[in-house]
C-alpha cells in the first residue's frame, strides 16, 4: 500500500476474524451429543445470529438499558430454545451453550495475518462483543491482540460513531491514524464517515448458504484484500 499508513488497525471480529457459524454448529452439535439432547443445531445457530442485530437495536432505541452482548445472546437463546421445543437443558447447559460465542475458531489466515500486522501496528478487535467475550475468544483461538476494544468500553454498539471515535480517543490518535478492517462493507462505511481508514476482505462462507452480501468491496476502500494475510502483504509486513 503506497502512501499513508495507519498507526493502529482494529478489526470487526464475528465473521471477519472468526468463523462464528461453523464454530457454533460444531460446538453445539458435539455438546448436544454428550448430553443426549437432540435438536436442529444448525437452524438454532442461524436463528440465534438472526436475532443479533434486532437485540442490539432494542438497546439503541432505549427499549433496553445498556446490555452486554453476552446477556443479549442469553435472552435470545432462552427464547429460541423454547421456540424450537428443545428439552433436557438445565441452567448449567444454557450457560455453557451461551459461552459458545467465547469459543469461536479463527479463519485459517487470521492468526498468521494478525501476527504479521502486530509486528508493525497496534491491533485489536472493534466488536459488538463485550470485553470478557473477546478476551476469552482470543485466548481460545490464539488471536494476538494488543488491546480489546469491546462495546462495553463505549456503552455503544457499532455502527454508532462513539465506537470508532472511541478507539482513536483511547489510543490518543486522530481518527485518520486508525484503520478499520472488516469483511462487512456497512461497517467500513460507518468507520469512513468517522474519518477512519478502511480495509476490506471478503468472507463468502460466513453465513454458509445464507450469504446475501459482502462478496466483494462496494466502495474504493483504502485496502481491498483477499484475506488478512494479503492485507498484511499490501501494508508491507
Amino acid at each position: 500500500m503506497a502512501g499513508k499508513q495507519p498507526v493502529a488497525i482494529v478489526f470487526d471480529t464475528f465473521g471477519s476474524v472468526v468463523d462464528w457459524r461453523s464454530s457454533l454448529i460444531a460446538d453445539l452439535t458435539a455438546y448436544g451429543t454428550t448430553k443426549g439432547v437432540s435438536a436442529d443445531w444448525t437452524a438454532l445457530v442461524d436463528a440465534w445470529r438472526a436475532a443479533y442485530h434486532p437485540s442490539m437495536d432494542r438497546v439503541r432505541k432505549g427499549e433496553l438499558p445498556w446490555t452486554r452482548l453476552d446477556d443479549l445472546h442469553r435472552t435470545s437463546l432462552d427464547q429460541l430454545v423454547a421456540e424450537f421445543g428443545i428439552k433436557g437443558l438445565n441452567e448449567d447447559d444454557l450457560v455453557h451453550i451461551n459461552l459458545g460465542w467465547h469459543r469461536l475458531h479463527a479463519w485459517p489466515d487470521s492468526v498468521l495475518g494478525l501476527t504479521r500486522l502486530k509486528s508493525r501496528f497496534i491491533i485489536g478487535p472493534l466488536s459488538n462483543g463485550n470485553v470478557s467475550l473477546l478476551l476469552n475468544m482470543a485466548k481460545f483461538a490464539g488471536i494476538p491482540w494488543d488491546m480489546i476494544f469491546g462495546s462495553d468500553l463505549f456503552g455503544h454498539f457499532k455502527p454508532d460513531p462513539e465506537t470508532y471515535l472511541g478507539v482513536a480517543k483511547m489510543l490518543n490518535l486522530r481518527p485518520d491514524q486508525v484503520m478499520m478492517a472488516a469483511a462487512h462493507n456497512g461497517d467500513l462505511g460507518a468507520a469512513r464517515r468517522c474519518g477512519l481508514m478502511t480495509a476490506f476482505f471478503p468472507r463468502p462462507g460466513e453465513y454458509g448458504p445464507h450469504q446475501k452480501r459482502d462478496y466483494e468491496a462496494d466502495q474504493d476502500w483504502d485496502i481491498v484484500a483477499t484475506d488478512i494475510q494479503d492485507m498484511a502483504t499490501q501494508l508491507g509486513v
